[in-house]
């Protein structure tokens, strides 16, 4: 793999590029210094979400001495980390919060045409999962790291329609 491939990837990933069918988004990069007897010595960390747009997402977390390969560790610790996600059309099914740690992320289905109305971690989840329209609010710490940990627990609690009547035998209109 030459350099030059390796820097379009890189710029191609922050973007939202298409591997295979997977849309991945490079949400934060941390960039970490040791100090050692000849100077500084940095190493990278990336945090990357990605999902096929049809309600499955997923994330991941790479470290490496630089940015490329530090994104695509994430990116293969994502493909194992992917979860369904129960959509209505272009939305969620009902409102859910989740939470992780000190993040506190409020989702809530909205009608179509409204778009995604989200900070920039919260949103990389939403779109990478297919959900085009929805609400979200989101308390305690604005770490991005955090906050797409509690965007996907939320995800993860989410229940379509059938299942709730089915489990309380009844039909919801």
């Amino acid at each position: 793999m030459s350099s030059g491939s390796r820097s379009k990837r890189q710029s191609d990933a922050k973007e939202g590029s298409r591997s295979g069918e997977f849309v991945e988004k490079v949400v934060k990069i941390k960039r970490c210094a040791a100090v050692v007897k000849g100077g500084r010595r940095f190493s990278f960390a990336a945090m990357v979400v990605l999902g096929d747009g049809k309600g499955k997402v997923g994330w991941g977390y790479g470290k490496a001495n630089e940015v490329p390969p530090s994104v695509e560790k994430a990116v293969k610790e994502g493909m194992r980390n992917m979860v369904a996600v129960p959509l209505d059309e272009a939305t969620i099914p009902h409102q859910v919060i989740g939470r992780y740690g000190a993040a506190q992320v409020v989702l809530v289905p909205a009608t179509p045409g409204t778009g995604v109305i989200a900070g920039a971690a919260v949103r990389a989840v939403c779109e990478a999962a297919g959900i085009s329209d929805i609400l979200t609010k989101s308390f305690g710490s604005n770490n991005p790291v955090t906050l797409v940990k509690a965007t996907i627990a939320a995800l993860q609690e989410l229940r379509p329609r059938i299942d709730v009547e089915r489990l309380r035998g009844v039909t919801l209109s």
